[in-house]
């Protein structure tokens, strides 16, 4: 009897073990405390309101227990913008973050706020809502053909807001349209053409002129109007914060990826803020073709260096500057007007 107590307390206890055993064998392999949650986040105060453009961003406060592999803001005219619309990309992780909304509406109501994306799915924040400036516009100016151009005012200088496209000098006498190459690059006298000569361009972009179109005594622009000298450009960049930030100031805002614009992307720093709203129509080189349409656009200057040289002033969607270089007078670029 004490031998039958003894292996049946040896089979209990052994039991026991083996239970503590497998016990704890099971607990190492699901450790507590492995729940996985979308973000948690908030949508920062709305600033820098353009006519254009805004600047938001977000605070992420906690990753859910995931890495956030995407984050940024979201925007639309609507209440609750989703990622799956108008949205930013501003890096991952927690902490607080920067976003610039471009490609807006003048004078219109958006809503916004900040996502979080990880493994469990997006996450938003608060949604605030803003409306962007009026664009204040001085008048209209009308060319020779009747072409008229809204004007904006940019420190104390007053600018076309658009291209010229007028086809007529100011006396009446008709430009020169040349469409061919070999006569194009021969050119002494004052000519224009169209992008790729697709007169569907002028209307959107303006018209590429050579340098000795603007040269011409019987002018160019409306009356009262003139094509600006450099150091009028100067005063213009000056006023925008100098050449390394006045282009995005210049710069229409969004991108042709996105629907939102008509430059290519990624269209850096453009804000539009000054209201100039320039377009890439591209350039006519010397010997006639043409290049760069959605990704330049190049003006002429009314200062030349020398009898073949004149000096011309570009923006790039590949950054935000204001360029200056001097190109042959035989190219076609286009012309900004600045009042007398």
């Amino acid at each position: 009897m004490t031998m039958l107590k003894k292996a049946l307390s040896f089979i209990i206890l052994g039991g026991i073990a083996i239970s503590l055993f497998l016990s704890c064998s099971k607990k190492s392999d699901t450790p507590a405390g492995t729940s996985v949650s979308v973000p948690v986040l908030s949508t920062d105060v709305v600033t820098a309101i353009l006519t254009n453009s805004a600047k938001s961003g977000g605070t992420v406060t906690s990753d859910g227990g995931a890495p956030v592999t995407q984050r940024g803001v979201c925007w639309s005219r609507t209440p609750s913008p989703l990622v799956s619309g108008m949205h930013t990309v501003d890096g991952s992780g927690t902490g607080s973050y920067t976003s610039t909304m471009t490609g807006l509406d003048t004078n219109s109501l958006y809503y916004v706020r900040a996502y979080a994306t990880n493994s469990q799915g997006t996450a938003y924040g608060n949604t605030l809502s803003f409306i962007t400036l009026k664009l204040v516009v001085y008048g209209f100016a009308t060319d020779v053909d009747g072409n008229k151009y809204p004007v904006v005012k940019i420190g104390q200088q007053y600018w076309l807001q658009k291209n010229l496209r007028v086809d007529h000098y100011r006396n009446g006498d008709a430009i020169p349209r040349v469409t061919g190459d070999d006569p194009w690059k021969v050119l002494a006298t004052g000519a224009y053409c169209d992008y790729d000569n697709q007169s569907a361009n002028d209307t959107t972009y303006g018209n590429l002129y050579n340098w000795h179109a603007l040269g011409d005594s019987r002018g160019l622009c409306p009356s009262g109007w003139h094509v600006p000298a450099g150091s009028e450009w100067k005063i213009l960049a000056d006023f925008l914060g100098g050449n390394t930030l006045a282009g995005g100031a210049l710069k229409s805002t969004g991108t042709i990826e996105q629907s939102s614009g008509l430059w290519y992307v990624p269209n850096t720093g453009a804000t539009n803020s000054s209201g100039f709203t320039a377009l890439p129509g591209g350039y006519r080189i010397n010997y006639g073709t043409f290049y760069s349409l959605g990704n330049v656009a190049y003006f002429w200057s009314a200062s030349d260096t020398a009898t073949v040289n004149a000096w011309n002033y570009i923006l790039d969607a590949n950054n935000g500057e204001l360029s200056r270089i001097f190109s042959l007078k035989t190219n076609g670029f286009s012309i900004r007007c600045c009042r007398d």
